[in-house]
């Protein structure tokens, strides 16, 4: 299977730098690149990508908006998936791209490894999460959330789903939670499954949002 993959950039430099990090293998293609969101957007119907490499600060329309308008697109169905490039782990829109359904993000000082690597994590339909990256940057901007916790919507969760969902939101990988729980890691895997049918979730990033966002984790709590 080749992978095909939208590079959204507006530096032409970095579009080139990411294109052959991307191509070296041969099972990943650049099939258009973009130099601002709005373009993106454009390019996503008109070439169907399975993966959107999507930097944050571009001109006309930024990553943020053009995530969540390449994502509410009904003509692009399966969606493609959309990673986040940042200079800065811990940036406020990382966690607003989360928010809009982006898949994980990575720094621009990726190395090409974990490039293809996060590629071919998100076409496989799980989430690029580096567990203390993700963890900080969500920590970081629920610290003080505008409106108090709704834990309400969590009432659509079996106990076993809230508590997965629980662990999912403090990083802990399905094989950690499930040596945690004496589960196996299908066993765990099924439960994370039902949790973002349930909660309407695209994926465990979205999870790890809802987790904090709930209350059921907070800043500070274990992992």
């Amino acid at each position: 299977m080749t992978i095909r993959v939208l590079l959204a950039d507006d530096q032409e430099l970095v579009r080139t730098g990411l294109k052959a990090f991307c191509e070296r293998e041969g099972d990943i293609v650049v099939v258009a690149e973009a130099a601002d969101g709005q373009a993106a957007a454009v390019l996503a119907r008109r070439d169907r990508p399975d993966v959107i490499l999507m930097d944050i600060r571009m001109p006309v329309l930024d990553g943020i908006s053009a995530t969540e308008r390449i994502l509410a697109d009904p003509e692009l169905q399966p969606a493609p998936r959309i990673l986040i490039l940042t200079t800065y782990e811990q940036d406020e829109y990382v966690y607003r791209a989360l928010r809009a359904g982006a898949s994980g993000f990575l720094t621009k000082d990726v190395e090409p490894p974990e490039l293809r690597d996060a590629v071919r994590t998100v076409v496989r339909g799980d989430s690029l999460l580096s567990p203390g990256a993700t963890r900080a940057l969500v920590e970081a901007f629920v610290a003080n959330p505008p409106h108090r916790p709704d834990r309400t919507m969590l009432d659509v969760l079996t106990d076993r789903e809230r508590e997965i969902l629980g662990h999912v939101g403090r990083g802990l990988t399905n094989l950690d939670i499930g040596r945690l729980l004496f589960l196996s890691p299908a066993t765990v895997k099924t439960h994370v499954n039902r949790a973002m049918s349930k909660l309407d979730a695209r994926d465990r990033a979205q999870l790890v949002v809802v987790a904090y966002e709930t209350g059921l984790v907070r800043p500070g709590d274990p992992g």
